[in-house]
């Protein structure tokens, strides 16, 4: 089973629910999705046995046999290439690797070079298999390198995905594909915003979803509201505590903190795999 954990803002705690299924699931998978700033690692503290670099094709061009048509920067969708009397300017933040100025340049003279947008982890600690992608700095091409991530997802696992934040492409290249999403919110107007912008992705991309409020301090109206009109079950509520906030701070997830928790986060994990099952 794929399980995306996923929210529409940084800081609601989607890592805590992420990290704490993969430290009480049997047989899990961890990966870490948030590549432009994964901190799965700090709560499993796993052994990383390689590292694969992702390298992506980008675009360069023969000036000396150029003659400056402009066919390369008129299919570009996406600005990455301007041609300006004797130069061809090429950006490479801007550029998705699509290969269509090569396959149009009517000179031949464009051809790609390979560099790196990022790196894999892959490990194991002592509950879940790891893994995590962490792009390079200055690079903006984060959704390849997510794409790259998950084709090291074992099927003979219960894959846990640590989404990005929002819905960007990114988080949606995250998302798709599993077999359930869990979106974590807290009680508040902004957390409110956040999670129906979240809704919004994951009816998009298919996933069937519920919710899991964090930091919850009894009083979950607006969140419980919006929920019972949309037609989402609420799975979980993760109470405000200041000690769990503590040792988080520290590193330490809630089911190491608090035993009891395990078989809260157990008893959750039944619960998606009922509701996948139906």
């Amino acid at each position: 089973m794929i399980i995306a954990i996923a929210s529409g803002k940084c800081g609601a705690g989607k890592t805590t629910l992420a990290v704490s299924l993969a430290l009480t699931v049997e047989n899990s998978q961890y990966l870490d999705c948030a590549v432009e700033a994964p901190n799965g690692q700090i709560f499993l503290k796993p052994e990383i046995e390689k590292q694969i670099p992702v390298l992506l094709p980008y675009p360069r061009v023969n000036d000396a046999n150029c003659d400056f048509c402009g066919e390369c920067a008129g299919v570009c969708e996406y600005g990455a290439i301007a041609v300006r009397e004797k130069q061809v300017l090429i950006f490479d933040d801007l550029c998705r690797s699509c290969g269509a100025c090569l396959m149009l340049c009517p000179s031949k003279t464009m051809y790609e070079v390979k560099l790196e947008t990022g790196v894999i982890e892959i490990g194991h600690s002592e509950t879940a298999a790891f893994g995590a992608g962490i792009l390079k700095s200055g690079s903006t091409r984060a959704r390849p390198l997510i794409g790259e991530l998950k084709k090291r997802l074992d099927p003979s696992k219960n894959v846990i995905i640590d989404a990005p934040p929002g819905t960007s492409s990114p988080a949606v290249e995250a998302v798709k594909d599993s077999d359930f999403c869990v979106l974590v919110t807290e009680p508040t107007r902004f957390g409110l915003n956040a999670l129906r912008l979240a809704v919004e992705m994951t009816r998009e991309t298919g996933v069937p979803a519920a919710i899991v409020i964090n930091r919850s301090d009894g009083k979950d109206d607006l969140i419980v509201k919006y929920a019972r009109v949309q037609n989402i079950p609420i799975l979980l509520q993760i109470p405000q505590d200041r000690k769990i906030a503590e040792a988080y701070s520290r590193g330490i997830s809630p089911p190491e903190f608090d035993e009891s928790y395990r078989s809260v986060f157990k008893s959750l994990f039944r619960d998606i795999q009922t509701r996948v099952r139906k």
